[in-house]
């Protein structure tokens, strides 16, 4: 028998020692969830079932007081917090008692602190764990994987949430629907809520577009549930092409629970695995990251288990490389990453350098890379607040671009560049300036009347190297009998003819888009120079 066919056996000897799950879905508060779950306790114990109640919160409406009666009620747990006194479902009371089937409202309560599981859920597992059948309830508003999504349609964060995998793994679920208009006059006629919170409600959370928005949500989730179960990955042959799902994670990455909670619903709705990767540079060892960095990654990773993803952690400096080798390994046929924060710098991007998207893109041969947009606010702060100039090889060293308020000559600027350059040995740059010298007596390289590209491919260089300079006064070029006032200077390895050639295609093609050029000449400061070439 095949590893994966004794899991599947596993798992369907662990289901048949455990309770079974049922669960009430509602768009609202009122649209009665909590009215049914209790009609269908009478029913069961008029069949002769031991039935008890749990936890039923009646909200003072009369009809749903009126049907708890007549039904078996284990007590409420009753505390004091913070001076005030609470009740709470009592978990071992049900235990001990141990009826067939007991009912339990509103499972996306959060218990009071101190409680045994921080959960309602929680502890409805372990009632099914004992073997004890579950009837509960919820809105969903209150699923993990719909909070950008409810709070976009309503304006409204919901606090109390619940992994999505409570609800996948349920034994049965019963969408409770009534009509807006319906709900809104229940609302009016005091069914829902005391009269004081009446009005407050109809013009805030109970508004007709929020309703419409949630009863979508609500009849979406039922049907994706419906098709999920019917095409039950356990009940299937191992499937010949990929189609697992996987999500890329940072420790730095933008808005990193709203790609969790997308990747979800994505391997919801195709209703396969996922799986949550985070690659650990040696940038990003535990050493190098910062408490609160280590403290949002740590949460990170939390949140995707508690959305059933599978969650890996890997160690390597070539971080696509290492998705790409997961993917495969794993039959992955979605990767999810997140929105880019910032563009490649201008540099990067020249000496050929192309973000992680794009090498996912270019060479994850069949598979599907999906990039949702999870831009959040990004640190605007310079990377180099208090240097004057910078270096394309090494941005410590404070070199590679600079700006000159005076008049320069052009053999000048051009010597100054080149020993702005980080690195670089003096015999190389002896070679690169006689390059240069060369090429410019036979014929400089313009951009219109104010840009040069000096350039040349060098012997003993081993890459590439950029640098900039900005002439406020002007750099004076007597053989072309011009001034201009921008130099961008290009060496690159004797061997490497096609790369230069595509670096000047892209120096040129940048060069000639009037609004950048402008924005770099008119740069006060070297700051000024990185933020525009880091946002081109």
């Amino acid at each position: 028998m095949s590893s994966d066919r004794a899991d599947n056996f596993l798992r369907l000897i662990r289901r048949s020692q455990r309770g079974r799950l049922k669960i009430y879905l509602g768009y609202a508060a009122g649209v009665g969830k909590t009215y049914q779950m209790l009609l269908e306790g009478h029913r069961i114990k008029e069949d002769g079932i031991d039935l008890v109640v749990g936890m039923v919160e009646t909200h003072g409406r009369l009809e749903t007081v009126e049907l708890v009666e007549g039904l078996e009620v284990i007590p409420r747990l009753k505390t004091t917090y913070r001076g005030i006194e609470a009740e709470e479902m009592d978990l071992e009371g049900i235990l001990s008692r141990r009826p067939s089937v007991v009912l339990v409202d509103e499972l996306a309560h959060t218990n009071l602190p101190g409680s045994k599981n921080a959960k309602r859920y929680q502890d409805i597992e372990e009632l099914l764990e004992a073997g004890i059948h579950v009837i509960s309830t919820l809105n969903i508003q209150h699923l993990e994987s719909l909070y950008e999504t409810v709070e976009r349609a309503t304006a409204i964060k919901v606090r109390e949430r619940i992994p999505d995998r409570v609800i996948a793994e349920s034994d049965e679920l019963v969408n409770v629907d009534v009509t807006i208009e319906d709900l809104r006059r229940r609302l009016k006629n005091g069914k829902v809520y005391t009269k004081e919170r009446i009005e407050s409600a109809l013009e805030n959370f109970f508004k007709p577009t929020n309703l419409e928005q949630l009863r979508e949500l609500a009849l979406r989730e039922l049907a994706a549930q419906i098709d999920s179960r019917r095409r039950d990955p356990q009940n299937e042959e191992i499937p010949f092409t990929p189609d697992q799902v996987m999500v890329c994670l940072s420790s730095r990455g933008p808005n990193s629970e709203a790609l969790l909670r997308y990747a979800s619903r994505l391997a919801g709705r195709l209703n396969r695995n996922w799986y949550a990767v985070y690659v650990q540079t040696s940038m990003e060892r535990p050493a190098a990251i910062d408490a609160t960095t280590q403290r949002i990654l740590s949460n990170t990773l939390t949140l995707a288990q508690q959305l059933g993803a599978t969650v890996f952690t890997y160690k390597g400096e070539d971080i696509a490389k290492t998705i790409l080798q997961f993917a495969r390994e794993y039959r992955v046929g979605h990767v999810v990453i997140g929105t880019p924060g910032k563009k490649l710098p201008f540099w990067k991007r020249l000496c050929g350098e192309i973000s992680i998207v794009e090498k996912l893109i270019t060479e994850g041969r069949g598979i599907t890379v999906v990039v949702p947009d999870t831009k959040s606010i990004y640190d605007e702060k310079p990377a180099y607040e208090n240097s004057n100039e910078i270096s394309s090889a090494n941005p410590g060293s404070n070199k590679a671009v600079l700006i000159w308020e005076d008049l320069i000559a052009k053999d000048e600027a051009i010597k100054r560049l080149l020993d702005s350059i980080a690195g670089l040995d003096e015999i190389v740059k002896k070679q690169a300036l006689e390059s240069i010298s060369c090429r410019e007596q036979q014929g400089g390289t313009y951009i219109g009347d104010d840009v040069s590209i000096p350039h040349a491919r060098v012997e003993g260089l081993k890459s590439s190297q950029i640098a900039i300079g900005i002439a406020k006064a002007g750099i004076n070029d007597p053989d072309a009998g011009r001034t201009i006032h921008l130099m961008v200077l290009l060496i690159s390895p004797i061997d490497s003819q096609e790369n230069h050639l595509k670096m000047l295609s892209e120096i040129s093609r940048m060069l000639r888009d009037d609004h950048w050029r402008k924005s770099i000449l008119a740069a006060s400061s070297i700051n000024d120079v990185i933020k525009i070439m880091g946002s081109t």
